[in-house]
């Protein structure tokens, strides 16, 4: 697929591949907490398109922005970057 734009990038690790052509991908950042001024782990899980069934469990995806490709999905698995042990 042909990439259009200035789509945004996502790296995150997989924590189901149970459903067909889909895996979800949860992804932390850290945030300063505005009073107290510690740093607050931030989770978000989405929903990821996977063509080729070839992500499992563990791995480690860069994810990327696209249109939508159902009621949820609306981000593409753009390269694995490191498999689960």
């Amino acid at each position: 697929m042909s990439e259009r734009g200035n789509n945004r990038t996502i790296q995150g690790v997989v924590i189901s591949d149970k459903m067909d052509k889909t895996v979800v991908v949860m992804s932390e950042r850290l945030v300063r907490h505005p009073v107290v001024h510690k740093f607050v782990k931030r989770r978000v899980k989405y929903k990821v398109h996977d063509e080729a069934n070839s992500c499992q469990v563990g791995d480690k995806v860069l994810i990327i922005e696209s249109r939508p490709l159902s009621k949820e999905k609306r981000w593409r698995v753009r390269e694995i970057i490191q498999k689960a042990k």
